[in-house]
């Protein structure tokens, strides 16, 4: 029998415990958790949200790659990041298939799960962000979405707070900056995590590879009316910073109505380094393309004269700015097939009037639409068009900014293809929205753009499909006034630059010599790596614009020249069989039938073993031209999009029944955006079906443009040519 002792030690114990049940209910029922994972299951995202924070994690096949990290804003009307519950969530899943005009891939199929997590303040203003979450089989991409609402409709931000908390202390390849007005120039650093300088600027993208091989790049997709974001290592981890206004440091980001948006924060995720290459994961997060019209837009091969110094042969003539030095550089581009001719004026001078005379600082009235007398631009513009080559314009941003329109106007008069803008050194809100700006005004005159001394791309290249590259990278410029470019720093481009979209790296260099023999030379600069590792840059490096930069004497009947002369601007497919971060890559990429290999080492000797598995063929076709029975084999399903064997065997089916019953309708003419294609027919009804080599560029539009092309037939003529 207890006694009156024991039964009320008995009962505070009871209470006791139920207390501490309470408690945990309480403390459990404030979480709110919510989770999101990619279509093969293996990669997750997961959100916390507390009364006194919201966090999220990320882990890949159950390894955690990122943990604990906050999320959450500075605002002129207060923090946002506390004391906030997690409206109802809304899921959906995407799976579609896009083409790209210019990128390493023709098609792409963007498939994922999403999340959207409306976060509210529990406070009476009732400030409301939607974030959303994708979660794709190689990446997770969240942003931050401000929809309309009654109490908030405009802020001032002081501060975007989302951290990327790593776990574990994986290899790191990133590239410090010095401020954020930058070139976003410099050498890479390859060290562990926990060797990462803190409270300094980190240029994305950053790349991570786990000892395991799990490889994570951080960056950014469509940065379009806000501030680019770098990245900063303090003490619980790594935080995003947005580059502020210019002249102050405060206002990062502003507003004066919703619905507005950030960009998409994107963690690539792949179980070997090579993958990160192949993701299509940022063009997928950008808009489908706003150009109706993109018949003009075609990749160019280009000379890019300041590199060598506008170098001429003795000859009657000086080199300069001037009729003759540029006619000597426009016959050598019509004699190889190059589609234009840079101009950019001569050594220190640009082409237009600049009351400033230096390419970094315009003058207060340089005017980019009056060219200098001594150039002599209109005979210049009409010897290169009776020479079926192009113009490709540098100009600096800031005279071009000031009469866009105007400009590109009488640019497009002139028949000019592109311009190279340079010296934008900032990816603040305002260069952002320039950029835009530009690239919109370009696309209404038929102008190609190349962003010069810019910041990353950011999958744009979907929307605006008129952005064919830019620099924002250390490159072979700068063997003209340094030694940092060499084979060891190439190798880290792959793998960090690239991450983000098409390079600029000042490639053509033909003139190499030993690190030992090297010397700098501001005119005939040589390069030091061999012409192989140069001529490989051009399959590693995805780039839109093909530049030629050294000297046509450098060039012609040179070893490798034909390569520059044919190398594809643009990609149907890319594999990367092998890769090791910093140390050598190899990137393969198909362009129609035909498939371009290139290798990068470091300074390291290495002998690599490539196999070509990847090389396979989607048909195998038995029959002859003419016959009315035909014995097709599939081997790769994937043709148009077909998702299955029997999918793409209806196409299949349809097409050959378009083959032998091919009534000259000329569609698969009419889709071929070289002229590629020539279909005549004579008095008697036969038909002359042709494909003119000279002019067919393999790109296979006719062959996968199942609603107007005729597949069997242009297959068949390509078997038979």
């Amino acid at each position: 029998m207890y006694n009156q002792r024991q039964i009320k030690m008995t009962e505070k114990k009871k209470l006791f415990v139920l207390c501490v049940a309470l408690f945990c209910f309480m403390a459990v029922s404030a979480q709110q958790r919510m989770s999101v994972s990619s279509p093969d299951g293996k990669l997750r995202f997961s959100l916390k949200v507390t009364s006194e924070s919201v966090s999220y994690d990320i882990d890949y096949r159950k390894q955690p790659l990122i943990t604990n990290s906050l999320l959450g804003f500075s605002f002129d009307s207060g923090e946002f990041g506390r004391n906030l519950k997690a409206g109802k969530v809304q899921r959906k899943k995407i799976d579609e298939t896009y083409k790209l005009i210019v990128g390493k891939t023709s098609s792409v199929r963007s498939r994922c799960n999403e999340m959207t997590v409306p976060m509210q303040e529990r406070s009476d203003s009732g400030r409301l962000i939607n974030l959303v979450v994708r979660a794709f089989d190689d990446g997770i991409a969240f942003r931050y979405e401000f929809p309309e609402q009654k109490a908030w409709d405009s802020y001032v931000m002081y501060d975007e707070r989302t951290q990327f908390n790593l776990q574990g202390n994986p290899m790191a390849l990133l590239m410090y900056l010095p401020g954020y007005v930058n070139t976003h120039e410099g050498v890479y650093s390859h060290v562990r995590y926990d060797k990462v300088a803190r409270k300094r600027l980190i240029e994305m993208p950053a790349t991570f590879e786990f000892d395991n091989g799990v490889a994570v790049a951080i960056t950014e997709a469509a940065i379009r009316d806000y501030a680019g974001m770098y990245l900063v290592k303090e003490k619980g981890g790594l935080v995003g910073k947005l580059s502020p206004k210019l002249g102050q440091e405060k206002i990062k980001v502003e507003t004066d109505s919703f619905p507005h948006r950030t960009p998409w924060r994107v963690i690539s995720v792949a179980d070997r380094v090579g993958g990160l290459l192949e993701t299509n994961i940022l063009t997928s997060l950008n808009e489908p393309c706003r150009i109706e019209d993109t018949s003009w837009i075609k990749p160019c091969r280009t000379t890019f004269t300041w590199w060598n110094g506008n170098v001429v042969p003795d000859s009657t003539f000086s080199p300069g700015n001037n009729f003759d030095t540029n006619k000597y550089y426009i016959d050598f581009a019509a004699r190889n097939g190059l589609d234009a001719h840079g101009i950019y004026g001569y050594a220190e001078t640009p082409w237009y009037y600049d009351d400033n005379f230096n390419f970094g600082w315009a003058g207060p009235n340089a005017d980019v639409t009056k060219p200098i007398p001594c150039l002599n631009m209109p005979r210049i513009v009409e010897y290169a068009r009776s020479k079926g080559v192009g113009i490709h314009l540098w100009v600096h941003w800031r005279p071009l900014y000031d009469k866009l329109e105007e400009a590109f106007a009488l640019y497009e008069g002139w028949g000019v293809k592109g311009l190279m803008v340079d010296f934008m050194d900032r990816n603040d809100q305002e260069m952002i929205r320039i950029q835009e700006e530009i690239l919109e005004c370009a696309a209404r005159h038929r102008l190609f753009i190349q962003f010069h001394g810019s910041s990353k791309p950011s999958g744009l290249v979907r929307t605006y499909p008129n952005e064919f590259t830019r620099e924002g990278t250390l490159n072979y410029e700068v063997c003209k006034w340094d030694t940092l470019v060499n084979a060891d720093h190439d190798i880290a481009i792959p793998f960090t630059r690239m991450l983000a979209g098409a390079t600029d790296y000042h490639l053509g260099g033909f003139r190499a010599l030993p690190r030992s023999e090297f010397k700098i030379q501001y005119v005939n600069p040589h390069v030091m790596s061999t012409r192989c590792h140069m001529l490989a840059m051009y399959v590693v490096l995805e780039n839109h614009l093909t530049s030629l930069c050294d000297t046509p004497k450098a060039y012609e009947g040179q070893p490798g020249f034909e390569v520059l002369r044919t190398v594809p601007g643009t990609w149907d497919e890319i594999r990367v069989p092998l890769a090791r971060m910093n140390e050598h890559v190899t990137v393969a990429r198909r362009s129609g039938l035909d498939w371009w290999v290139g290798s990068l080492n470091n300074g390291a000797e290495r002998n690599l073993k490539l196999k070509l598995d990847f090389l396979s063929d989607v048909l195998k076709l038995q029959g002859r031209i003419g016959s009315t029975t035909l014995k097709v084999t599939i081997i790769d399903s994937n043709i148009d999009g077909a998702k299955n064997l029997k999918t793409a065997e209806d196409k299949i089916k349809c097409q050959i029944t378009k083959y032998q019953m091919c009534m000259a309708c000329r569609a698969c003419e009419s889709i071929c955006k070289h002229n590629a294609i020539v279909i005549k027919e004579d008095k008697e009804g036969n038909l002359d079906y042709r494909i003119l080599d000279n002019k067919c560029v393999r790109c296979t539009e006719c062959v996968n443009h199942y609603t107007a092309g005729c597949y069997m037939r242009k297959v068949l003529a390509i078997k038979r040519n």
